[in-house]
């Protein structure tokens, strides 16, 4: 490791299959953990390149234990994180209202690394037991819509780094790599990133498969569609910056999207959005989220169309139902 760290100290990028291959020499534990802090903390001091990005996400897929979700047109919808904004789980309440309006969610998710609470904690407070038994997967979707990929039980070759990333508390390019490597690689996506640079490394990486995609960005720094001022939306066909007026919604403050900084605290969020009693501003960001999630599985509907989708999904009861459902 001291070889691969002088070499990058000396402003090197590492190529796709250097990358790849250290990756995976962490994986088998051949690293201290101050090795790998030492590692993670490298691409917090400059930008990732594509190449190094490429090469991380095969070694991760490499090493992943797959899926077959294939019966399923499924979508994920799972933003980056590591945008420090802490803000409640926007992208999983998104991923019931989809499933919630009939389309089949396959949800990759982790703890949180960098915010205070992440998919993975708000799901098990809930009391849904994570599990990666295929045939219970398919279950789920087939006669629920949605299921949980709970990151570290397809991934387990990581468990030497998930102790490192946890003690720094901060963003690393595991935060970048979390929505390119849902174990059932979806044909469908939709995905939050932290900045317009990795909007453009995303944008790259996409156009190299065969993916229904939208890459959101709002420039104030979120990592999804926060409705706090305009954003950079990129499809496959298409890119535009919006603002949030234009399509019918209210600015909103930044104070109304922070999450509780406790699990507890921001699972009764979760649950007040499910049932419609949240405040309003979290209910239009979780709907416009959904309609763009819902506009990227059915590319010919229009934005109307797919907001009143979800619509009668949250407001309708659908999405507390399909939750209730997984749940048991």
């Amino acid at each position: 490791m001291k070889e691969i760290l002088s070499y990058l100290f000396g402003y090197h990028q590492l190529s796709s299959s250097q990358a790849e291959e250290i990756l995976m020499e962490i994986a088998e534990g051949k690293f201290t953990t101050s090795e790998i802090a030492s590692f993670l903390t490298v691409f917090n001091m400059r930008n990732i390149s594509i190449e190094e990005l490429d090469g991380f996400r095969n070694a991760l897929l490499k090493m992943c234990i797959p899926v077959d979700l294939s019966d399923f047109n499924t979508i994920d919808l799972c933003g980056t994180g590591g945008d420090g904004k802490d803000t409640f789980n926007i992208s999983t309440l998104t991923a019931f209202v989809v499933a919630g309006a009939g389309y089949k969610v396959a949800k990759h998710g982790n703890y949180g690394a960098s915010s205070s609470c992440g998919s993975s904690n708000v799901m098990e407070y809930l009391g849904y037991q994570f599990h990666n038994n295929e045939k219970d997967l398919q279950r789920e979707l087939d006669k629920v819509g949605i299921t949980f990929l709970h990151a570290p039980l397809f991934n387990p070759a990581m468990k030497h780094v998930a102790p490192v990333r946890k003690a720094l508390g901060l963003k690393t390019f595991f935060n970048m790599l979390g929505p390119l490597v849902n174990p059932s690689q979806p044909k469908n996506q939709m995905v939050g990133v932290f900045n317009l640079e990795l909007a453009r490394m995303y944008q790259y990486l996409f156009q190299q498969s065969d993916k229904n995609y939208t890459i959101v960005h709002t420039l104030e720094g979120y990592d999804e569609i926060s409705l706090t001022g305009p954003f950079k939306l990129i499809q496959n066909k298409k890119e535009q910056i919006i603002e949030p007026t234009t399509l019918g919604f209210k600015k909103v403050m930044a104070t109304e999207l922070a999450s509780s900084g406790d699990v507890k605290g921001t699972a009764n969020m979760f649950l007040e959005v499910l049932k419609g009693e949240a405040p309003q501003a979290k209910m239009e960001v979780v709907l416009c989220n959904a309609a763009f999630a819902i506009q990227t599985m059915d590319t010919g509907l229009s934005f109307e169309d797919a907001l009143e989708q979800a619509k009668e999904s949250l407001l309708g009861g659908k999405a507390l139902k399909v939750f209730k459902m997984l749940i048991a």
